[in-house]
Parts: structure tokens; sequence; C-alpha cells
């Protein structure tokens, strides 16, 4: 096979044409090898005719010497030359805002709620008042996540004011450590400012201080807009009162309303059957009948979201989408567990919610599972009640670890002595009260019996603090995280990061009873966990609707 032309460069790629080209002759030599050269022997020939005439062929570690031995004649001499690179693709960047940007002062709380506001108002420019600093350093000491928040947000700060060329007086640009989304620039109070204040509000609170830089901003800066920004409700409130822009840090709302939530479940429309009746295929495996369905529905499911149909004088439908290809998705009817042969460690289901979610926490392949719902749904009960029967009875785990976030609803009582069990024992009365139930279910055994059952029971039933699970890893571990609505999102990711192999994670809590400072519905680890995993085909989550305490604990649970 004749071999096609050489390349004029090195690394230089051949073009289609030159690979189909015809071999040179022997007469169409090049000119600038000599005759010493064309005497050759023809392997030799071919290595030559293979590198550029200028010497360019030799790797540039190599290049600027001479080498050994006689040279070629006709050859010049080795020259550095820069290699020619692929040039890297160009990847469009989003068209930026032809808006006038703004200056957003921040507040201190909403440095220590979040250490990366810094990196999260894109293209507008922030400014920090000494005041800031000041709070800003008197928070800093301490182990609890405000203080963290604290260090880790003086850090930022003494990145940016260290990088080459920073210039304080002229603005810091906050795209030097590595966060190209923030295109403004940091600005720090570096000279006094001057203002005026009503006398009723006293000139040396930090928040009165905070408020008199905003307005010397306005009328420095204007037109230009001057948005102050805090997670302090107060604070907004005056600064409204005095006719200054204000604003709620949103950044770390997952969700701006709590009814957005995603349920975990969703009602077929009446004429399902009527649709699906020419193009739904069903089949059997085991105890479950499966059905793939498409159509417009198809496009709103989720992988484990549970769908139901309901309507007078027809059966009934309970089923979990498992599959989702294209425009077809694949249900799975789901185990009764309202039926006492289905009874879990002696606890059935009471309603269709309850059922939901007790497919979920008996499933082995779902390994991660959020349950939301009112006072008295039943989600400890639940998820100690499948524990137990996934750790004694079917040996799925090795034991069942609880925790939760000990925020408390009045004053807190203080130290607490003994150990992290101990410790941990008057948050964890849910736990007892429900292991109480779970103990009395089996009345055949006698008082003995029981005795040895409830003893059993807490010798696979671990309690621990939050506090120090960093660093852990769970092996086997049914793990439940109770009250989960009152942890940040960094914790949340905190403690389901800890689960290793075989490891299944619960977490549950009522979103409408947050009792941490600063969070909401919007902004709680719950609900940053509920909408990242929906979807997710290891994952679950379900809104348990119903109460089943008691008619009281309803009651109160509407009217209060």
């Amino acid at each position: 096979m004749p071999l096609p032309p050489a390349p004029t460069k090195r690394a230089a790629l051949l073009s289609p044409d030159a690979l189909d080209a015809p071999a040179r002759s022997p007469s169409k030599a090049r000119k600038t090898e000599s005759a010493e050269s064309a005497q050759k022997p023809p392997v030799m020939d071919l290595f030559d005719s293979r590198a550029a005439g200028d010497g360019s062929q030799h790797p540039s570690a190599f290049r600027g010497k001479e080498p050994a031995g006689p040279s070629r004649t006709g050859a010049s001499s080795y020259k550095k030359e820069s290699i020619p690179l692929p040039q890297p693709v160009n990847k469009p960047k989003k068209a930026k805002r032809t808006g006038p940007t703004k200056l957003f002062v921040l507040d201190t709380n909403v440095l220590m709620h979040d250490p990366m506001c810094l990196f999260r108002f894109e293209e507008h420019d922030i400014f920090l008042p000494m005041i800031v600093l000041e709070e800003l350093d008197g928070h800093k000491k301490g182990m609890t996540e405000v203080a963290r928040n604290a260090r880790q947000t003086s850090r930022t700060l003494d990145a940016l004011a260290g990088t080459q060329g920073a210039d304080i007086a002229k603005g810091l640009k906050l795209d030097t450590t590595g966060h190209p989304e923030a295109g403004g620039c940091l600005f720090f109070q570096t000279k006094p400012l001057d203002y005026t204040l009503p006398v009723s509000l006293p000139q040396g609170k930090a928040d009165n201080q905070i408020l008199g830089v905003v307005e010397a901003l306005r009328k420095e800066y204007a037109p230009r807009e001057v948005v102050l920004v805090s997670k302090d409700i107060n604070m907004r409130v005056k600064a409204r009162a005095l006719g200054l822009a204000t604003d709620d840090y949103q950044n770390d709302k997952t969700l701006e309303d709590g009814d957005l939530l995603y349920s975990g479940s969703l009602a077929l429309p009446a004429d399902f059957w009527t649709r699906q009746s020419k193009t739904i295929e069903s089949w059997q495996q085991g105890s479950h009948t499966f059905y793939r369905i498409t159509g417009p529905i198809v496009g709103s499911l989720l992988i484990n979201q549970f769908v139901f149909f309901e309507a007078p004088g027809e059966p009934p439908l309970y089923a979990r989408v498992t599959e989702i290809r294209a425009k077809t998705a694949v249900l799975k009817t789901l185990k009764d567990y309202n039926h006492l042969k289905n009874a879990v460690w002696g606890v059935t289901t009471r309603n269709r919610e309850q059922n939901f979610a007790m497919n979920l926490l008996m499933d082995p392949e779902v390994d991660f599972v959020t349950l939301a719902g009112t006072a008295g749904t039943g989600k400890t009960l639940m998820a100690l009640a499948s524990g137990l029967t996934q750790v004694l009875d079917d040996r799925r785990y090795t034991e069942i670890i609880m925790t939760r976030a000990t925020v408390s609803v009045g004053e807190d009582i203080g130290f607490l002595p003994g150990t992290e069990e101990e410790k941990m024992g008057p948050w964890m009365g849910a736990l007892d009260d429900n292991l109480e139930v779970l103990g009395k279910t089996d009345s055949g055994s006698g008082e003995w019996g029981r005795a040895a059952t409830n003893e059993l029971i807490r010798s696979r039933i671990k309690v621990k603090s939050m506090n120090f699970m960093r660093g852990r890893t769970f092996l086997n571990k049914y793990v439940i995280i109770d009250e989960a609505q009152n942890l940040t999102p960094k914790q949340m990711k905190t403690l389901i990061t800890r689960a290793g192999p075989g490891t299944k994670i619960i977490c549950m809590g009522n979103l409408a009873q947050i009792d941490t400072p600063y969070l909401t519905e919007g902004s709680s680890g719950m609900t940053f966990a509920v909408d990242r995993f929906k979807g997710w085909p290891h994952g679950g989550h379900i809104t348990l609707a119903r109460g089943e305490r008691s008619r009281l604990a309803d009651f109160a649970s509407e009217v209060l």
C-alpha cells in the first residue's frame, strides 16, 4: 500500500484527501534534501521523509543542541518552536443581565447562616460595614454551627483580601478564589460615613449602625439601588420604616412555598382505565402485578412515586412507579400492610399513606426514606416496627441507631449527667413510648417473655448524639433520624453521608414544628433532602396526611 505524503509540521493531522493521494514518485523528492541523503537506503529515506525539514521533529526538551556526529547537509539549525495544541472548545456562557447592578449590604446573621453567601449574588456588588466584622469576631469562638460558619466566613474574607493585586479601596473581585458565578466586587467600610437616624434608634446598637450605613450608601450611590439583606425580621421591619430597601436571604430556600413540597403520591384521574384500555400491558410476578402505561401522565411521574386510583363501584389500585422509559412507565402493585397477616412486629397500617410508607420501609432496595407528617401520623412507630423486624427477624441489619436534633421547645434544662446514651435519654421520650407500644404486641409470651423481649430490643437499639457523627461510617445499620425538620441542609448532608454499605436511613419530621432559629419550611434540611432525592431509584418519600394517635390529638392539630 502506498504511503501518504508526510505532514509539514509536528503533530499536524492529515486531511482525508491526503490519505487517498497516490504515493510520491522518486523524481518528486524534496528539493531541500542533499545528494548524500538521496543515496540513503530506502528504509532510512522512509523515516526521513516523515519529518519536517526545519528540524522541529525533536521534542522541545532536546532542542537547542546540535546532535552529536556529522550534521546532515541542507538541514537548518535547531530552533525553539511552539508546537500547535488543539484549542479548547469555548462553552457558551450565560447571557449577563443588562440591567444596572445593585449594592447589597449584608447583615451579620446572613454570613453566619451561610458562609458561601458572598458568592450567591451573581453580578451584583456586596458591602460589609465595619460593625459586621466586629460581630463576626465576637461569634467565632465555640463549637456550634454558628461559630463554625463565622470562622469559615473569616477565612473566605482573608482569601479574597490576600489575592494578588487585591485592593480593598477599589473593591475585591469575588471571582478570584474559584467562584466564576460571582461577577461583582466586595467592598469594606474603610471610612466613617455621614448619616442621621431618628432619635428613637440608639446610636450604639449594632443593628442601628448597619441601618445608618445603608442610609449613607443610598445617598452616596444614588440613583443606584442599595439593598439591605438580613435574616432578622425586626431588622427588615425597621429598615422599611426608614424607607430603606431590604430583603430576606433567599438563596438558602429550596422551595418558596412549603405547599410545593413533593408529597410522594399522586391520584390517578377518573378516566385512567378508559384511556389506558387499549395500550396497557400487565403481567404477574410473584404476588405483585405490573402495569406498563403510556400517555401524558408519564411525564408527571417519578421513580418510587406512589399512585392510587379510587372510584366508587370500581376496584382500587395502589401501586408504585418502578421504571420510566421515554413515554412509558411501569407500575408495581403494593403489599397490603393493612391486613393482619402482613403485620410488621404486630403493627398494621391504618390508612393509605401509612401503607405507602411501610412499603418503602420494608423494601431492601430503598436506602433512603423521608417521612413527613403532623403529630400522631405514626412516623416513629412504623420506622421502629420495620426496623425491629428487619434487625431481629430478617437479620438484614445488625442494629438500629437512633438520633435526633437536640433543640428544646422551651428553656434549656442545663447539663445532663451520665454517658452519651444517658444524656440523650430525655430527648428520646418518643423512643420509649413507641417501644412500650411495640412490647405489648407480643401478648402470648407472658410477663417473663415480654421482659426478655424488651431486653433484647434494648440491646439492639443504640441512641447516638449528632454532635459526634462526623467522620463515622455505619455498616449494615438501620439509622433513624427523628425531628429532621430542625436540621440545616449542611447537617443533613453530614448525617446522610455517614451511610456505608448495607445501611438504610430514615428521616422523619414535621415541617410545621421547626424550632431552629432562622430555619423555615423552605430552607429546612428535610425539605432539602426531599427535593434532592425525589426520583432517585433507591430513595422514597411520603407525606402522611391523617393522624392516628387519638381523636383529641387529631382535633388539636387542626384547630390549634
